[in-house]
């Protein structure tokens, strides 16, 4: 994303944190809608995104489009995205969309596990080829994978989990399902002042040494830290622990991969 596209979306997080408790699931819902409609309209995206375009202009075509059918807080949300300028008409599709998951995360009840949810079935979908294929294939039905995210979602998760999920299948962008699950779990922690960290090990992690890590890197970083657990028997031994882009592999595989480097050396 360019320095004018991050200073744009810094800008309307802002907004949207100062709204508080007027931001509800619908209004969340109703982003993903523009979204996706802006996606599917090279006019209305060309024009939101040119930086020449007058502020004015933008707002009635946001109002034209969208005002019979959202709510004020989202049409005022959209005004003030398409006002900023934005590096390009994907970093504006990508702002909304942000927008939408962190609008999302806002609504939700305090506690919800939200990221989690995502982090799992984002699991489940890494786990099985055929799932993968079904929700992400570029050449799927969009309307089968709802059909299916629902089914396999509905009354498991909470509804901003699926709502984000939907979100992600209708509108991929190019993207792998996989990692607009953990993208989008990133910004939905960001969102309650989380950050996510991944914890990998050969064999499950025992709760009071997890209680123990998460303790240790949350001081480490600053701020309070969720912790997924992942077991990958390939791993061999060892543990390997991602938050963000930092990575510390202390596994057993990745030691032996290094050995094997320096005897090639």
């Amino acid at each position: 994303m360019g320095s004018a596209s991050r200073q744009a979306l810094a800008a309307a997080r802002a907004e949207l944190s100062a709204l508080g408790s007027t931001v509800d699931l619908q209004t969340a819902q109703q982003l993903f809608s523009a979204a996706r409609s802006i996606g599917g309209s090279l006019q209305l995206r060309t024009l939101l995104a040119d930086a020449s375009t007058d502020p004015g202009v933008k707002k009635k075509a946001i109002v034209a489009v969208f005002g019979a059918r959202f709510g004020s807080t989202a049409i005022d949300l959209l005004s003030s995205v398409a006002s900023r300028r934005w590096s390009s008409d994907e970093d504006l599709l990508a702002g909304i969309e942000e927008l939408g998951i962190r609008a999302a995360a806002e609504s939700a009840a305090f506690g919800t596990p939200i990221e989690a949810e995502l982090f799992a079935f984002g699991t489940a979908v890494s786990s099985s080829a055929e799932l993968e294929l079904a929700v992400g294939s570029k050449l799927g039905d969009t309307a089968a994978k709802v059909a299916l995210v629902d089914r396999l979602l509905d009354g498991k998760v909470s509804p901003q989990t699926l709502a984000i999920v939907n979100q992600l299948v209708q509108q991929p962008r190019g993207r792998r399902i996989g990692a607009q699950l953990r993208s989008a779990a990133s910004v939905v922690a960001d969102q309650s002042n989380l950050s996510v960290g991944t914890v990998t090990t050969a064999r499950p992690i025992g709760a009071e040494q997890l209680i123990r890590l998460q303790a240790g890197l949350s001081k480490t970083y600053g701020k309070n830290l969720r912790i997924n657990a992942v077991v990958d028997p390939s791993l061999i031994g060892g543990i390997r622990v991602q938050v963000g882009d930092d990575v510390i592999d202390g596994s057993v595989a990745s030691r032996l991969h290094d050995l094997r480097l320096q005897l090639v050396g």
